[in-house]
């Protein structure tokens, strides 16, 4: 059977080529070069590697071969320094150069500022274009799975388990010990395995001692691979120990406009974000959507503070807020604001003491009746003993009741908040398979890994939508001839001689990049 021929490997070729024709005018890796030499690398605080003999590369093109990597789903240094070698896109890209794995890594860990500020240069860019409305936007996280396992994160009661368990296991050695009568070998043995487990015994007095001495939370945490990383529900009954992404994307062709990573929940982040928001947006007349998770009094004082509109989900009332028949939940009562009162709906009033109560992140005021003892349908209202219906109104309840409000006077444009934020998640967890940090030395580390992938989110998503970086080419020619111009005319003037024959004048034209004027 006849098949195609192939080209004999050691056969010579007639035509020579240059690398610059091996790829293609559309081809995404001149965006990416176009993309970085239009940024200036000192404004966006990379700083160059400190020479060791030789000159040090150029920030420029590690970004480059960063964001090559990251648009072609790869990730690791090695992988990386591998593709130097043999990828025809990344040798033009980066003109040959060959670095090492650990200097191409050392420029993402030491960069995590300078990344963000490429990331808001993609924004910029979007601006720039129309491509940002600044009419809706929604706000979201995901999980990012840290390099760090389940065994290796510590909290109080873990610990205190392992140390029961050590204690244990000792005692057992000690009893197998005492009972080895004669039996030196077995003696030896159980002396063995006490020493061991003393050993551990001590290490895990270390890890008590550190969670003793972090006073930050309640509930501290110990990751020993990856320190910032911390335990966290993922959906549902699941956990991982995990970092937090947070994000912002605008509705119009759901462009990440910001992004953060912590080790938190949900509860505190949306004041913070929507603050940002407002700053690289320059405007506050946006209306921001987010889920249920959100729903935190403080946040929403924070967002009538900046004037941002919000739609937030609301959660189902806990159970021990309800009451026995759901018309008679506090929801239903209605307040009074000049007489600060609360009417149920058997009509009693309910009033405060003007007392302020601590809860754990915030205050509130307790409402009550003396007419709830002798109410009829007080099993319906309450399942308290003495003091009957107690109603509590934070210090935030009045935001809480103007986002309720927006979001059932807007039920369609809430609708929108998955289709936009969940988007970016598709693109990056699901289709690219980014589910997880690559790096574990922490936040800034963790946020330079996110920030490549959010800056090749927006660049692809620019030139989907038909972006493409100017070509300085023709500019820089035109103004070599006008320097050309400016020289020449001068020195014409001062000589009569000077003759235009073509052998006294040489114009060579090379490469767009290479392009000189020799004269003889």
């Amino acid at each position: 059977m006849e098949y195609l021929q192939k080209q004999p490997r050691a056969q010579l070729t007639l035509y020579t080529t240059c690398l610059d024709d091996m790829v293609g005018c559309d081809n995404a890796v001149r965006a990416i070069d176009r993309f970085v030499d239009s940024l200036d690398m000192n404004k966006q605080g990379f700083t160059p590697l400190p020479v060791q003999g030789r000159p040090p590369y150029d920030p420029a093109d590690f970004l480059k071969l960063y964001i090559y990597g990251y648009m072609n789903r790869m990730r690791s240094s090695r992988g990386l320094e591998l593709e130097c070698a043999r990828n025809i896109e990344l040798i033009w890209l980066l003109g040959n150069l060959r670095p090492d794995h650990n200097t191409i890594a050392r420029f993402r860990k030491d960069s995590p500022k300078a990344i963000k500020r490429v990331f808001r240069a993609s924004v910029e860019i979007a601006r720039n274009h129309d491509l940002i409305g600044a009419v809706l936007i929604a706000g979201d996280s995901t999980k990012l799975r840290a390099q760090n396992s389940k065994k290796k994160n510590y909290n109080k009661k873990k610990v205190a388990r392992h140390l029961e368990y050590i204690d244990r296991k000792i005692e057992e050695h000690q009893r197998a010990m005492a009972q080895a009568d004669g039996d030196e070998e077995k003696k030896q043995e159980a002396r063995h395995n006490i020493g061991k487990q003393k050993v551990r015994r001590k290490q895990y007095q270390e890890l008590q001692r550190k969670l003793e001495e972090n006073t930050t939370t309640d509930n501290p945490q110990l990751s020993t691979s990856d320190p910032d990383s911390r335990h966290q529900i993922v959906r549902g009954a699941i956990t991982e120990v995990c970092y937090t992404a947070q994000t912002t994307v605008d509705a119009d062709h759901k462009l990440l406009i910001d992004y953060r990573i912590t080790n938190k929940n949900d509860k505190k982040a949306m004041g913070g974000m929507l603050r940002r928001a407002k700053t690289i947006l320059r405007t506050n007349g946006f209306t921001a959507l987010y889920d249920k998770g959100y729903h935190t009094g403080s946040e929403f004082k924070t967002a009538s503070d900046l004037g941002i509109a919000t739609l937030v989900a609301i959660p189902a009332i806990g159970r021990k807020s309800q009451a026995p028949n759901p018309i008679y939940n506090a929801e239903h009562f209605a307040y009074n604001v000049q007489e600060d009162t609360y009417t149920c709906p058997q009509g009693h009033t309910l009033s405060s003491n003007g007392s302020w109560y601590r809860a754990r992140n915030y205050r509130f005021k307790q409402y009550k009746t003396k007419a709830c003892a002798n109410c009829p349908v007080r099993k319906a209202c309450t399942n308290a003993g003495r003091n009957g219906k107690v109603v509590r109104r934070s210090e935030y309840t009045q935001y809480i009741k103007e986002n309720a409000r927006r979001v059932a006077a807007n039920p369609r444009t809430y609708k929108k908040r998955q289709a936009l934020v969940e988007h970016p998640f598709g693109t990056i967890k699901r289709q690219w398979g980014f589910n997880h940090i690559l790096t574990k030395r922490g936040i800034p580390a963790a946020s330079a890994d996110f920030g490549l992938v959010a800056i090749v989110y927006n660049l692809k998503r620019l030139l989907n939508l038909g972006w493409r970086p100017k070509d300085h080419t023709a500019g820089f020619i035109t103004h070599l001839i006008t320097i050309k111009l400016a020289i020449i005319k001068p020195i014409k003037a001062l000589m009569p001689t000077f003759t235009e024959s073509r052998e006294k004048k040489q114009l060579f034209f090379l490469h767009p990049l290479q392009i000189g004027f020799v004269y003889f």
